[in-house]
């Protein structure tokens, strides 16, 4: 019985090691989410194949890859595991205990991006504190490790305090905004009690949030994206703009380096996302901070996939085997993201046939699904709409998003 035959099935969790092109190199992929699922599809597209480690066979990468190993990504042994044959290993999330990556690096594995650059994206305040060596624009800031600290920060920033947790956090979780000097008391005794390391930074008045994403290359090549405006609802990306409108050439292009930089200095390799704040200086004028990163494919580069001639899950496998990065040029002049995030009850009509009627309505409409199963608020998919009127195209995304979460026109 050959190999192949042996491991056809990710259910016996040892994945299926011949499931790649001969001569071409693997890439272990930690992580089941969509965006490992997304990064599957432009490796087919580049003639290799992930080798995914997941924690179940049904994950929404799980269900496309060939080559799957069941397991867990906070123990080493499944880590090493997923890592036989690979030529290089990568993440679709930040998680992986730093100290394991120092492990599997002193064993002479190929860890992009690296523990030192990964545990700014682990941690808030690590970031915050290297961010600010760099110079780079963050808000006033302070570790949380007791009430009294809580305290003396509100006081020093005259109660204007976003409170949030140095891990874990994302999609508007680990994030609070006290109201109040009791409100806060409450907050963080109860978060301290309960573990959760904390830190806090002064909440800006915020005119709106973009992302600058950029991908580096381990011999140091970078490319930028152009800079865009990123909406949220509820915590949660909704929507992408791109390019963000109404942004100044002068400051798209110095945000553009700032990311570059960024990415530079901390050692990032792969596709790296800046969350940034734009608010509004003393003068009216526009002003930039980091908000937070990610050293990964992100919500606010799906709309790279189809308004870009390199998408960002492309430029995070070539930028990871240090292939010579893709163009970042636009393809339209405006390309609008719209994220479709499960109702509160799933609609009775099939989502194959929701998509049917988006494509009728809609022909140039671009429907990105993850193989997720209804959970009301979840991140289902998303659409990619592009075009040369911004007002246009931006309703078109929404109304087609709109469509696939609730089966109406409304």
């Amino acid at each position: 019985m050959t190999l192949n035959e042996t491991n056809t099935s990710p259910d016996n969790g040892d994945g299926n090691p011949a499931a790649h092109a001969p001569g071409m190199p693997v890439v272990a992929v930690i992580g089941d989410g969509q965006l490992a699922r997304m990064m599957h599809t432009e490796a087919i597209e580049l003639g290799q194949s992930v080798r995914l480690l997941a924690g179940a066979a049904d994950a929404s990468a799980a269900q496309v890859a060939a080559d799957v190993v069941i397991g867990d990504y906070t123990n080493i042994d499944d880590l090493r595991r997923a890592l036989k044959v690979a030529d290089v290993m990568t993440f679709d999330h930040e998680h992986v205990p730093t100290e394991h990556l120092r492990q599997l690096i002193s064993e002479g594995v190929n860890v992009q991006p690296g523990p030192d650059a990964l545990v700014n994206a682990q941690d808030k305040l690590v970031m915050r504190k290297r961010l600010r060596e760099l110079g780079a624009p963050v808000p006033p800031f302070a570790a949380i490790d007791s009430l009294e600290d809580a305290l003396a920060f509100s006081e020093a920033v005259d109660g204007q305090v976003c409170l949030k947790a140095r891990r874990g956090g994302y999609d508007g979780h680990g994030v609070w905004f006290p109201e109040g000097r009791d409100e806060l008391e409450e907050l963080v005794v109860k978060l301290l009690d309960a573990g959760t390391a904390l830190m806090a930074e002064k909440k800006v008045t915020l005119a709106r949030e973009l992302s600058a994403m950029v991908a580096r290359t381990p011999s140091g090549e970078t490319a930028a994206w152009p800079v865009v405006e990123s909406v949220q609802r509820g915590g949660v990306c909704a929507e992408a703009v791109a390019p963000a409108p109404e942004l100044s050439p002068q400051l798209q292009d110095s945000t553009r380096g700032l990311a570059e930089r960024i990415a530079t200095e901390l050692g990032v390799t792969g596709v790296l996302a800046v969350e940034l704040f734009e608010t509004r200086d003393a003068n009216g004028q526009p002003e930039i901070f980091v908000n937070e990163l990610a050293m990964r494919p992100h919500n606010t580069g799906h709309w790279t996939q189809d308004g870009c001639v390199t998408s960002q899950f492309e430029q995070h496998l070539r930028a990871v085997l240090d292939y010579p990065l893709g163009s970042t040029d636009t393809l339209a002049t405006y390309t609008v993201m719209a994220n479709v995030l499960a109702a509160d009850v799933d609609p009775a009509e099939p989502m194959a046939r929701r998509m049917a009627e988006v494509w009728k309505r809609y022909p140039n409409a671009k429907i990105h699904l993850y193989g997720k199963g209804f959970r009301p608020g979840r991140k289902i998919g998303h659409v990619n709409m592009v075009g040369e009127d911004l007002a246009t195209v931006r309703a078109e995304a929404r109304a087609a998003a709109n469509y696939l979460v609730n089966a109406t026109w409304a």
